[in-house]
Parts: structure tokens; sequence; C-alpha cells
């Protein structure tokens, strides 16, 4: 397909952290965008606030009348969107140009050197951080991220286009659309069992995307993956470490070894080892872009983080009130290794939001595992997104399988009261559904109490 021949283009789904950043890319590429979504958000709000229109209704006859010419008109999707979707039955069966999000993210890379971060965690921090460093460092790059940037409040960053940056997302195999220059590998853990059907799955996707890597082309892996790549990570015996790690006013401080070189007392302030790992990633592949090595420790000082990944919405002597976007039991159990590690000896309460029934059947035991670590849960209903109840499927099955002293099933118009009933000074929401909508009521909850 020739984008160039494209005039018009259509996102159905226009809200979602993948769809937005594409539409905000090709607005600069002054295209004439437009899209729907079941619900307003911070991403439909930006948008429109750029002259986006939006549709909230999914009736083709509210379509601006521009978007029924076939010939230089896109329609853009994911799978998230059901066919059963009034706006792509019209358009499909009425023949216009639909493609998925991914295949479309794909096109737009192959106008400049591609950097595609992959993994099952990991992927959006690392990527966000990457970005970080390239804009510090002036170097020409259009970066696509799977969250929004505290340092610049979007998911979307431009400051030239000989480089593209993107999160290479496995699920729907969407990141097998890329063919990266650069590449990195955060982790490989079962998830997505209803695309992949079982790990063996998983790993033989990621090969997938491993060969489809540019010939001469630069990839790292986590130093606990089994590949013959250079690996980064927290061991000596890695080809980049992160060395000498120390807590100093609630910041990492920590050297960073390569087979060329010793970088000394860089700081990084977002708490947890994975975190440092993904800073010593975004690091590592910025060397071999040819950043400045003083532009790069800076620029690593001051990152600020991601939205809903390790975020402190409040931090007080009394209460401290973290929400993250984990939704997989290694993501649980690196948040909670976190906490102990900036916050130890302190009880600790955790509101976990189970996303998806398929998952939480999947990874019931893991997720009773990690969750049992917590000295208090509240657990809410399976948020569904996507998908139908599964028989036998439910919060209260997975509630059964914690062994925490405190735990309870809480509705989230209960959820502030709940938490101040339990009055622990650690307190943290968790899940990849709707809870982040809470945190600004639990905030004030909390701070209220104070």
């Amino acid at each position: 397909m020739n984008l160039d021949k494209i005039d018009n283009i259509f996102f159905i789904g226009i809200g979602g952290m993948g769809m937005s950043s594409l539409a905000e890319y090709f607005i600069n590429e002054n295209k004439y965008v437009c899209g729907y979504d079941r619900d307003a958000s911070e991403n439909t709000d930006r948008l429109q606030n750029l002259g986006i229109e939006i549709l909230f209704k999914d009736s083709f006859e509210r379509i601006n009348s521009r978007f029924l010419n076939k010939d230089n008109t896109l329609i853009v999707y994911t799978p998230a969107i059901p066919v059963s979707n009034n706006l792509l039955s019209e358009f499909s069966g009425n023949k216009f140009a639909c493609i998925k999000r991914a295949e479309l993210l794909g096109l737009v890379v192959k106008k400049g050197k591609c950097i595609a971060i992959a993994g099952t965690h990991g992927k959006t921090t690392t990527t966000s951080i990457l970005a970080h460093l390239l804009n510090s460092s002036n170097i020409s790059t259009t970066s696509f991220i799977g969250g929004i940037s505290e340092n610049y409040n979007s998911n979307f960053l431009y400051n030239g286009n000989k480089l593209f940056l993107v999160e290479a997302d496995e699920y729907d195999k969407s990141f097998l659309n890329l063919t990266p220059n650069y590449a990195c590998i955060t982790s490989i853990d079962p998830d997505h069992l209803d695309i992949y059907n079982d790990f063996e799955g998983v790993e033989s996707g990621f090969i997938s995307f491993i060969n489809n890597i540019q010939s001469g082309g630069f990839l790292i892996v986590q130093e606990n993956l089994d590949y013959d790549y250079p690996k980064y990570g927290l061991s000596p015996n890695s080809d980049y470490s992160i060395e000498n790690i120390r807590i100093q006013d609630e910041n990492y401080l920590f050297d960073i070894r390569t087979p060329e070189s010793n970088y000394k007392n860089l700081k990084f302030s977002i708490p947890g080892k994975h975190n440092l790992m993904n800073a010593l990633a975004a690091f590592v592949i910025s060397i071999q872009l040819g950043c400045e090595i003083n532009l790069l420790k800076s620029a690593l000082e001051s990152f600020k983080g991601v939205k809903r990944r390790f975020t402190y919405h409040l931090r007080t002597k009394d209460r401290v009130y973290i929400d993250d976007y984990a939704h997989h039991p290694k993501e649980i159990n690196s948040v909670y290794s976190a906490i102990k590690e900036f916050h130890p000896k302190q009880d600790i309460l955790v509101v976990f939001q189970p996303h998806l029934f398929s998952r939480t059947r999947d990874f019931v035991e893991g997720f009773a595992d990690s969750l049992s670590q917590f000295d208090a849960v509240l657990l809410l209903d399976i948020y569904p997104a996507r998908e139908t109840p599964i028989d036998g499927v439910s919060s209260s099955w997975l509630l059964d399988k914690i062994n925490s002293p405190i735990k309870k099933l809480v509705d989230k118009s209960d959820l502030s009261t709940e938490i101040l009933n339990q009055n622990m000074k650690i307190n943290l929401t968790l899940g990849a559904g709707d809870i982040g909508n809470e945190c600004m009521k639990i905030k004030k909850s909390l701070e209220h109490e104070n």
C-alpha cells in the first residue's frame, strides 16, 4: 500500500495507546484524521485538542462525507474491535481498504530505520526511557510509546524521522509486521495464550520476530533469555551490566559496564531492579546510535516515568499510594520487590483488578502466589475487555486461592472506603483494566484522612 496516495485515515478504536499515537503521527503528516471510540479518555481529549473529530457512536450515518471516497481513504482497526462493529462492517462491506493497526505501523516505520522494543514485560517503560534519551540527545526520531510518558504527557514524540522507535507488541503477533534495524527483548513469559496456545507458541513468535531483524542489525536480550545474542542485566557475566547499585535519597546510583567502557555514578529515580534493567537496555541502544554520554547521564536522571508504571500518587510520612499497570504474576512480583526495596518493613495493601477471563484462568495459581505476598488484598471483578465470561472463572475463585491475612472482594464504588478501613501505610492499585480511573478518588480520600 502506498500511503502517499491516502488523504484520509479513519481509526476505529482511536483512543487506544497504539492507535492514538498513530493518529497523532498522521496529523503531523498532513493527513485528514478522524476516528471512533466507545468511550472518552485522556487520549481522545488530547486528540480532539489537536483538531481530530472523534465519534462515540458506531453509526455509519455520522461519518464525514470526505471519508466516503474509497480511492483515498484508509480504515484502521485493532484486534480489540469486534467484527460486529457497525463502522467496520460498513466499511469492509463497501470494499474500503481496511487494515490492522500493526500493519499500518509496519508500513510507517519502513520510511526510516526501526528500533523495536519487544518483551512480555518491560517494553513500555524501556521504550519510554529510550524515547527520552534520544530526544534529549537530539537524535532524529519518531517514537510510538505504549504508555503516557510523564516527561512529555504523551505516547507520541516527534523529533525527526531518520529513526522510528516502536513498542513491538506480541499480542495478535503484531510485532511480526516489523523488520527492525535495532531491537531489544526484555522478557519472554507465557502470556496471550488465547493467541499462542502455549509457551512454546510464545517462544516461536519471538523467534520469528528475531528472524525479521535486518541483516547486520543489532539485538540485545535480557540476561535470563536463552539466546546467543549480546545480553544485558545485573550479572557480571552479561555483556552489558549494571554494577555497584546503591540507594540514596530514594534514587538508584549505579555504574554501567560495557565491552568497550565503564560509566560511573549514573542516577535513576524509578524504583525496582526491573526498571534498572529497562534503563540499561535503553542506555545500550543509545550508545549504539552514537549518543553523547553526558547527555545520556542527564537524561536518565531526568526521566520521570510512565503513567501507571509504579506511579506515586501520594508519598508522605504517613501514607504512600502507588498505581501500576501490572496484570501478570511476574509483573506483580516485580512491583512487590520494588516496594519492599524502597519501603522495607512496611505492611502493604494491594487492590487488584484481574484483566481478562482467559488470563485469570491460565495463570490463576501464579496470581494467587504473587498476591499472597501482600498483607491485605482487595480484589475487584475481572475486567473483561474483549472477552465474554468463562464458566467457573471469577474473582471469587481467585480469592479462594489467596493466602493473605486479609482478603476481600470489593466493588469499585466502595474502594476508597475499604482502603481507609484497612489503615495501612503502603497502598497499591494494580491492573490493566479501568482501575486507573479510580486513582484520583483514592488519592483524595487518603489525603483527606491525613
